[in-house]
């Protein structure tokens, strides 16, 4: 079964049990393989009765051929095709929580793992969304969920055609999009994150695009002292986000609820 067609897999114990909290209306059904059980599981297990989603034993190898992973965990769950987010739902978010909006644009990242750890980080550290280009990126699928530990059916996602003028329209909408580099721009600590602002971080080994670079109002460094060139497309993003976090100060958790 294909991830990207109009079903989906969501597969591992905490993706499905997010998966069934976040968004119940949409889970199909929860399969659960043979023999598999555990308090994690009993939780997920729960978490989708509670909202009248079936749960079905199968057997293990159906469960880890639907899930197309080993690390299936036992789980997974059948789900219509992501709904990705408007920009426009994420600065409304900001607005009606009082905060200033905070969104991460990935320039083409390809790696499902750094995608979904990406999208985790959003979500812990308060932006208001993820914003991904259509085309040379990884879209939202089972093995997204599962590295987001299933952030991803809470944090907003968009998909955009064009990113460079994605960029330019939220200058003109009042937010200042800052790119990440490795070795220019201003130090991070320096950068004024605390209004309107956009992260955008580059795929992993080739880092920003150029042209990217340009639409952006500046760009900022994460200063080092190892030895290794740079660090990776998660750990910058996670990084980037805790700085404007940082800045921002504390926060009462009132933050709106995950796009439907």
């Amino acid at each position: 079964m294909a991830e990207e067609r109009s079903s989906r897999v969501v597969f591992g114990v905490r993706p499905v049990e997010e998966l069934c909290r976040a968004r119940p209306r949409e889970v199909a059904v929860v399969y659960l393989a043979e023999g598999h059980r555990s308090r994690e599981i009993d939780l997920a297990v729960a978490a989708a009765k509670d909202r009248g989603i079936a749960v079905e034993i199968r057997p293990r190898a159906l469960v880890a051929g639907l899930a197309g992973a080993p690390a299936h965990q036992g789980i997974v769950a059948i789900v219509g095709e992501y709904r990705y987010a408007l920009i426009a739902d994420m600065l409304a978010a900001a607005q009606a929580a009082s905060e200033a909006p905070l969104l991460l644009l990935l320039d083409c990242i390809t790696d499902p793992q750094n995608f979904g750890a990406l999208v985790r980080s959003a979500e812990v550290l308060g932006a208001h969304g993820v914003v991904i280009p259509d085309k040379h990126a990884a879209p939202v699928t089972g093995s997204v969920v599962k590295a987001s530990a299933g952030a991803s059916e809470r944090m907003r996602i968009a998909r955009v055609h064009n990113l460079l003028g994605t960029i330019d329209w939220l200058g003109s909408q009042g937010v200042r999009v800052w790119g990440a580099a490795a070795e220019r721009g201003v130090p991070l600590a320096q950068a004024e994150l605390i209004g309107p602002t956009g992260l955008v971080v580059g795929a992993e080994g080739r880092g920003l695009r150029e042209a990217v670079a340009r639409r952006c109002a500046g760009v900022v460094q994460i200063p080092q002292r190892g030895q290794v060139s740079s660090l990776n497309a998660s750990a910058a993003g996670a990084i980037l986000l805790y700085e404007a976090m940082r800045q921002r100060g504390p926060q009462d958790d009132h933050r709106s609820p995950p796009h439907r």
